[in-house]
């Protein structure tokens, strides 16, 4: 594995988040890998099928066997082998920010190229999980990062976010829930072909976000 960190670029240092935070993240993956192990426990997913649900959901954006594919927040690079699985091979990179995940999913997964780091250009994005953290910003860095998920991106992005009319996080104090009308109407203003999708579980949605219908 190249152990590169990879940014936005320099014009683009704002998008980033912030030190703190990403020192903050670090620190928490690595006490949860501590303690889990690989396991979905260790990424924070409550169980392996919701997890595999949710890979399931953002999958069915359109990707076809070939295809490039950005997985952002790849953790251990199980959505890879769920792709594979499903007859879906792509051209797979991972990038995370901790590299002790991605230092475990390389001992699974040895071949795979997970890099350290947060988002550069592929056919399709594609985000699980990673932006349910509350970073006390009132979700201005997810917003952020959608919108350069789909600058970079040459089909699409799909994303999940935990739904805040069906999951109180109020009281959770580390977790964000985003209104999905909201994020559906800031989605749209950047591109006009977004679809949301929800009801797989009941506190989750999916946007796909295209370029072209």
């Amino acid at each position: 594995m190249r152990r590169v960190y990879l940014r936005f670029g320099e014009k683009d240092v704002s998008s980033a988040m912030a030190a703190g935070e990403r020192k903050l993240m670090i620190e928490r993956h690595r006490h949860s890998l501590a303690r889990f192990g690989y396991s979905p426990h260790a990424l924070y997913w409550e169980s392996r099928e919701a997890q595999e649900m949710r890979f399931k959901v953002l999958s069915e954006i359109g990707i076809m066997a070939g295809d490039s594919l950005l997985d952002v927040g790849c953790g251990f690079g199980d959505l890879y082998d769920w792709l594979i699985s499903h007859d879906l091979p792509v051209d797979y990179t991972g990038i995370d920010l901790s590299m002790e995940i991605l230092d475990k999913g390389l001992d699974i997964h040895p071949t795979l190229n997970l890099q350290q780091g947060e988002l550069f250009d592929f056919d399709w994005s594609l985000l699980s999980g990673t932006l349910s953290w509350c970073l006390k910003d009132e979700g201005d860095y997810a917003r952020r990062v959608i919108r350069r998920m789909f600058e970079l991106c040459r089909k699409g992005v799909a994303f999940n976010l935990l739904n805040s009319r069906t999951f109180d996080a109020a009281n959770m104090g580390d977790i964000y829930a985003f209104d999905p009308a909201k994020i559906m109407k800031f989605c749209r203003d950047i591109t006009p072909y977004c679809e949301l999708h929800d009801g797989y579980l009941d506190y989750d949605f999916t946007i796909y976000m295209k370029r072209d219908p």
